[in-house]
């Protein structure tokens, strides 16, 4: 079989060796263990349980006792009785309708409990792994790779089939825009983001630990939930640890008795969150999140490959001018708010970095500002945007122009593109906004202003002379 997947837990298989044919001492006889379909890069290692003191395989006849380094477990409530009956004499026999499985179980957890002796330890290069040169008897075959039990009792060259596959880890996050989990999303500064990882695990699990690393721009807020085939895991099964020791943002350690539950196949999906911070980067390589789990044999922990998440933060650059003499001129003086409202409502908090760079401030964050007012160079940057339309309201025209009427629109799309399309990616570098002056009305020194002083000082020479006009008639009468 084809091992495409990575993970799974601890390969505990029970092999009873034994030799063909006429009576004999099994004594110099030796025999051997192959494993076919092994998964390359995982570690088999082998324990002799039981000794093949003597048989008789034409008369189904059998006599074991257990190695010195197990006779304490062969002897322990619990084993003895349960799986297999010990005599006077110390002769082993399996115990009829007994659970080999969960035996295997028992064994592999008292031979690293008890740091027993193996009797050959090998990692795969290729599907199959062999030990030779064994003496004859009861093998247990651990690995890190669920359980697999196999009884041979009519040959002494026994071949197993691996039937286990690693586990596999698959990290996702949330796009907002659509509320759809995939690769990398786009977010705001000050943005809850929402990750899942959904590891397929295998029987036989064996110290399954969750670990995820956040780069410097996600600041970890928690993990919102863990579920096991859709089904609420309850905390007693898992402790999160954050941050973790070992270098980790957090890690998930799940029980050993939770990982014995587990079946092939089973689904753990973890759901998290995490913000984006003001040490994001700005477009380039975006902000990673990496997932692993480890598993297996804390002696020989073995790790499934990294699955990593991106998420993208965007900026735009902003030139204010105007045109003197068919050039662009920059202007200072121009106050502009962004929003994601058309009518220009609620503005957008933002935080100056200096040298007319400015990010959208985290929630709570004091010392915020809601209006940029251009500098003699007409620009500015607002970094820290989700993919979105904005709309740049000018707010306060320079001295002597006149104020948009509306706002400009901005639209951010994929990969960042501003004010372009998927099909025209190349966008704009910045986004310029044109201000126009208003009309010059005649100066007051200007022949305009001199009409009305002449024509009022004829005026007032009319009503003079009019005024003695008529007193002098007067007096005539």
């Amino acid at each position: 079989m084809k091992h495409t997947k990575k993970l799974a837990s601890l390969l505990l298989a029970l092999v009873l060796a034994f030799a063909l044919a006429v009576p004999a001492f099994a004594t110099g006889e030796t025999g051997s263990i192959t494993i076919n379909d092994a998964v390359v890069e995982q570690t088999y290692t082998i324990y002799q349980i039981l000794d093949l003191e003597s048989y008789n395989a034409s008369a189904n006849a059998y006599a074991y006792k257990a190695t010195s380094a197990w006779s304490a477990f062969i002897n322990s409530d619990g084993i003895k009785g349960t799986y297999v009956e010990v005599n006077a004499q110390g002769y082993v026999t399996w115990k009829t309708g007994a659970d080999a499985a969960a035996f295997a179980k028992a064994a592999q957890k008292y031979a690293k409990d008890n740091n027993i002796t193996n009797q050959g330890s090998a990692t795969a290069t290729t599907t199959t792994v062999s030990f030779t040169g064994l003496d004859l008897g009861y093998y247990l075959v651990d690995t890190t790779l669920g359980t697999l039990c196999s009884l041979d009792t009519t040959n002494p060259n026994v071949v197993m089939e691996e039937k286990n596959e690693v586990p596999v880890n698959v990290k996702t996050v949330e796009e907002d825009s659509t509320g759809n989990y995939g690769e990398k999303n786009d977010a705001d500064i000050g943005q809850t983001v929402n990750f899942k990882s959904t590891i397929t695990a295998q029987a036989g699990a064996e110290n399954y630990v969750f670990h995820d690393t956040m780069s410097a721009g996600l600041t970890y807020t928690g993990v919102t939930g863990i579920t096991l085939n859709g089904t609420t895991v309850d905390a007693s099964n898992y402790t999160v640890t954050a941050p973790a020791a070992d270098g980790d943002t957090f890690d998930v350690t799940f029980t050993q008795a939770f990982c014995d539950t587990l079946k092939a196949n089973d689904q753990i999906v973890i759901s998290y969150t995490a913000t984006l911070n003001e040490n994001a980067v700005i477009a380039g390589a975006g902000n990673p999140n990496t997932s692993k789990v480890s598993y297996g044999d804390s002696s020989n922990t073995k790790y499934t490959p990294d699955s990593q998440t991106k998420t993208y933060t965007w900026d735009v650059d902003v030139f204010k001018y105007t045109m003197n003499s068919n050039t662009e001129t920059a202007l200072a003086g121009a106050t502009f708010t962004l929003s994601k409202n058309a009518d220009g409502s609620n503005p957008i908090a933002l935080v100056s970095e200096g040298n007319n760079v400015y990010r959208v401030a985290k929630t709570g964050e004091t010392g915020t500002v809601t209006e940029i007012t251009t500098d003699a160079t007409g620009k500015f940057t607002i970094k820290g945007l989700d993919a979105d339309t904005y709309y740049l309201t000018e707010t306060a025209a320079p001295a002597g122009y006149n104020k948009l009427a509306g706002p400009v629109t901005i639209v951010i799309g994929e990969n960042g593109v501003v004010n372009g399309t998927t099909g025209a990616p190349q966008s704009v570098n910045e986004v310029k906004v044109l201000n126009q002056s208003g009309t010059e009305l005649p100066s007051t020194g200007g022949m305009g202003t001199t009409v009305f002083y002449v024509l009022g000082g004829v005026l007032v020479v009319g009503a003079v002379v009019l005024l003695i006009t008529k007193k002098r008639m007067g007096a005539e009468q």
